[in-house]
């Protein structure tokens, strides 16, 4: 696996977790929603599993404040890089590498905080899976176009 690949997933990964938190600032400006309140309880759990001290309640409600997005900008080029070991430095048809990712990227996250316990989708409504699955969508969409634009194209097609 080249690096450069591996650099482009990450740069796939980057503007994908961009479209999903401006699909997701644009549901709550639309919606009247408060923002979720979901990455800083990870954050906070990651930091409680990990055994890291954030300080005094003030600061350390701060700190997850900024860890929580950092985290879900991690997951999102971690997908990317993922993506780039699976794809082998191909490109793939758009709506298949778009779902790949933003399943992939949804799995990942939703995941994560059920390991950790800060949610449940078994007990989630259908709003509340549309409200997830839309901005997941926008991820692999922006990551998957990215990712085929930063490749090369294939030899002998015309393309």
């Amino acid at each position: 696996m080249k690096a450069t690949n591996l650099a482009d997933g990450a740069i796939a990964g980057a503007v994908g977790s961009t479209a999903l938190n401006v699909v997701s600032y644009l549901d709550m400006v639309l919606r009247a929603r408060p923002a979720s309140s979901t990455p800083e309880e990870s954050a906070g759990r990651v930091a409680q599993v990990a055994h890291v001290d954030l300080g005094p309640e003030d600061r350390a409600a701060n700190r997850r404040s900024g860890l929580g997005p950092l985290l879900g900008y991690g997951i999102g080029v971690a997908a990317g890089v993922g993506y780039a070991l699976l794809a082998r430095g191909r490109r793939m048809p758009l709506p298949l590498a778009a779902g790949v990712l933003g399943g992939g990227v949804m799995t990942m996250s939703d995941g994560s905080m059920t390991l950790l316990g800060v949610t449940d989708p078994r007990t989630w409504r259908r709003s509340d899976w549309l409200a997830d699955l839309v901005p997941h969508l926008a991820y692999g969409v922006a990551a998957a176009a990215t990712w085929n634009r930063l490749r090369p194209p294939a030899s002998g097609r015309g393309c």
